[in-house]
């Protein structure tokens, strides 16, 4: 029996202990699971049972004896710890170049090309965050008509706007213009909608954002897949994130209940390929937000639905479990975290109880879901089919 669907979801930000180079990000020391293992709200029968406590390193948690699936963690070897970098690099492009970041905001070669072409000022032009910053220049904003432009310490151009006072379409006209302006050594990994509702001292971010991503700069697993033959289903932001390349068809979603839901939907579908999953709220609304009970609840209550997905699934099915980079909620600052990710396996193919140790690149996960499909390796990384594969 050939594998006929593999559901590979991301979790993302749910990083399990800093990484080896963690010092050169400022993150040494970082765990996020540890953190959020903290908090009373955590609870993860069904990842425990497929192997995820006897993941190497993870020595704050007992394991079981007879893990029903495989299990590993992975080190990313990209120069980069946001979630372009990361998704690229499990589809199998490893980024020795850091994306460009702007501590102190973006030049005016940048803003005044940007402002010209749009025909609107701006506000604020400097890392904040996402919250705040509509706190903080909403008001003015809805008096003014200028857009709230900000950054953080990821490659992020991010243009707030009142959808009363710029309409979402034409906000992600505004970001299609930036996109345009924001190439070469200007070329930021994403630019993105954030439109918001509300009044003053009650501002609140839509689920109508939008991310502008840079195309990657060679094929991915998901391209490969494409061109022969193989469905590419993108649930969440996995669209945006590869700028549509190599994507079949994409849904979506409005927060993490919404993107499980869709992706339950999707099982009942009858495709020949990989449902490529992000699920951002972990890193979005509790990671930066240093919510540490939240992160705890939205981990467990994926762990429940997890229990029920494992249920329908079919016996050609394989389920990976992942993640693109660490955002402890228990750490310095809001930024993401440089960590190790785990990687779980499980579905009537994959074999149980089998350690897959240290793996020094994400890219390897892509080679593997090529390698399980019979897709020649395009990726950076080194398939490890034959370990999980009985």
């Amino acid at each position: 029996m050939a594998v006929k669907r593999i559901f590979f979801i991301v979790l993302d930000s749910f990083g399990i202990g800093y990484a080896p180079d963690a010092d050169k990000f400022g993150d040494f020391g970082s765990n996020t699971l540890k953190s959020i293992m903290t908090s009373n709200e955590f609870e993860t029968p069904n990842m425990k049972k497929i192997g995820f406590f006897n993941i190497d390193g993870i020595d704050f948690a007992e394991g079981v004896l007879e893990p029903s699936g495989a299990f590993g963690r992975m080190q990313e070897a990209s120069n980069g710890k946001d979630t372009t970098t990361g998704h690229w690099e499990i589809a199998g492009i490893v980024s020795p170049e850091p994306m460009p970041t702007y501590p102190d905001g973006f030049p005016d070669e940048v803003i005044d090309v940007f402002c010209r072409q749009t025909g609107r000022g701006y506000l604020c032009n400097k890392p904040y965050s996402g919250t705040e910053v509509i706190n903080d220049y909403g008001q003015e904003h809805m008096e003014t008509g200028k857009l709230i432009i900000y950054t953080s310490a990821d490659s992020v151009f991010q243009i707030a706007a009142h959808e009363d006072i710029v309409p979402v379409e034409t906000l992600y006209k505004y970001c299609e213009i930036a996109r345009d302006i924001l190439k070469g050594r200007h070329a930021v990994g994403r630019v993105i909608a954030r439109p918001f509702t509300g009044s003053e001292g009650n501002f609140t971010r839509t689920a109508n954002r939008h991310d502008f991503s840079l195309t990657p700069p060679k094929p991915t697993m998901l391209d490969a897949l494409s061109e022969a033959g193989f469905d590419t289903l993108g649930v969440g932001k996995i669209y945006d994130i590869f700028a549509g390349k190599g994507v079949s068809y994409s849904v979506r979603t409005k927060d993490n209940d919404d993107g499980m839901k869709k992706t339950l939907e999707l099982a009942g579908r009858d495709f020949n390929g990989i449902c490529f999953v992000n699920l951002v709220d972990c890193d979005m609304i509790y990671g930066h937000r240093r919510d540490i009970d939240g992160y705890a609840r939205s981990i467990s209550a994926f762990d429940r639905w997890l229990g029920d997905f494992l249920n329908v699934i079919k016996e050609d099915d394989i389920v990976m479990i992942s993640a693109d980079h660490g955002c402890d909620p228990g750490f310095k600052g809001t930024d993401h975290t440089r960590e190790y990710v785990l990687f779980l396996a499980c579905g009537g193919m994959v074999k149980p109880g089998v350690n897959l140790g240290t793996h020094k690149t994400f890219s390897d996960m892509g080679a593997t879901v090529l390698d399980i499909f019979g897709v020649k390796n395009i990726t950076d990384g080194t398939s490890f089919k034959d370990c999980i594969i009985g």
